[in-house]
C-alpha cells in the first residue's frame, strides 16, 4: 500500500501543476495572446504571491511574462527608467524654479501664475519618482516608463514583477502608496511659497482646488483601479501572511 502524500509531497506537485500553467502561459503570450486576466495569469499570481516557497519557485517565470505581455501592450511607447526619472526630476526642477520666481516677481499676475504652474509641474513630475525612490529602498526594480494609470494619464513606471513579488508585501503597498501621496502633496508644497509673496487669492484658490479635485479622482478612480486598490491589496496580503509552503492551486 502507498503512503498516503505528505504535506510536502502535496505542495510539491501544487506547484509543479502551477508552473505547467506558467508555461502555457508563456508560449501563448510569446504568440502574440497577451491578455494576461482571460489567461488566468493574474489569479495565478495571487496564489504566488501568499507563498514563500511558490515566489522562490516561480517568481523569475512570473517577471517574464508580465514582461513580455507589458512590452507587447505598449510597444515602443516607453523609455529606460532611468531616463524616465531623470525626465520627471529635471521638471521638479523646473517647477521649484518658478515657485522660487513666484516669490520673488513683483507682479501679482506673474506670481500667481508661476506658483500655479509649480503646483501643476509637481504633481506630475513627483508621481513615479516616488515609487521609484520607495520601491528601490525595499528592494523592488523597474524597468520601462510608460503613459498610462486611471484618468487623467500620467507617466507611469513599470516594476520588475519577479523583485515586486520577492519584497515584503507591506513594502510592496507603501511602494503604491507612495506616488499616490506625493502627488497630492503637490499642490499644497506650491502654496508654502505664497506667504510673503505677491501671488493673489485666486492662485491660492486654484491650487487648493487642484488637491481637492486630486482627492476626489483618487477616491473615484484610484480605490478601483490605481494605486490606492493596489495599496488596500497588497495590505490584505499582508494581514494574511505568507505560508511558508503549500498553497493550493487549481486550474
Amino acid at each position: 500500500m502507498e503512503a498516503p502524500p505528505t504535506g510536502s509531497d502535496r505542495a510539491e506537485q501544487a506547484s509543479e501543476a502551477l508552473g505547467d500553467r506558467l508555461d502555457e502561459i508563456e508560449a501563448a503570450v510569446t504568440s502574440g495572446g497577451a491578455d494576461l486576466t482571460a489567461l488566468g495569469f493574474w489569479r495565478i499570481v495571487g496564489t504566488v504571491k501568499r507563498d514563500r516557497a511558490l515566489i522562490v519557485a516561480h517568481a523569475d517565470q512570473i517577471g517574464k511574462i508580465d514582461a513580455a505581455a507589458f512590452r507587447a501592450f505598449v510597444g515602443r511607447w516607453r523609455l529606460p527608467t532611468a531616463l524616465g526619472t531623470s525626465i520627471l526630476v529635471l521638471g521638479a526642477l523646473v517647477g521649484l524654479a518658478a515657485a522660487v520666481a513666484g516669490a520673488l516677481v513683483d507682479d501679482p499676475v506673474w506670481a500667481g501664475i508661476l506658483v500655479i504652474a509649480a503646483g501643476a509641474i509637481w504633481t506630475v513630475a513627483f508621481h513615479s519618482p516616488a515609487h521609484h525612490l520607495v520601491g528601490w529602498l525595499v528592494g523592488i526594480r523597474f524597468t520601462d516608463y510608460f503613459i498610462g494609470g486611471p484618468p487623467p494619464p500620467r507617466p507611469g513606471i513599470k516594476s520588475d514583477y519577479a523583485s515586486y513579488l520577492r519584497a515584503d508585501p507591506k513594502s510592496r503597498a507603501w511602494m503604491h502608496a507612495s506616488g499616490a501621496i506625493a502627488t497630492k502633496l503637490a499642490p499644497f508644497l506650491a502654496l508654502a511659497f505664497v506667504p510673503g509673496s505677491e501671488a493673489p487669492w485666486w492662485a491660492v484658490a486654484a491650487l487648493v482646488v487642484l488637491g481637492v479635485v486630486q482627492v476626489v479622482t483618487d477616491v473615484l478612480f484610484s480605490v478601483r483601479s490605481g494605486d490606492w486598490k493596489k495599496f488596500r491589496r497588497e495590505r490584505a496580503v499582508a494581514r494574511a501572511g505568507l505560508t511558508p509552503g503549500g498553497a493550493r492551486f487549481h486550474d
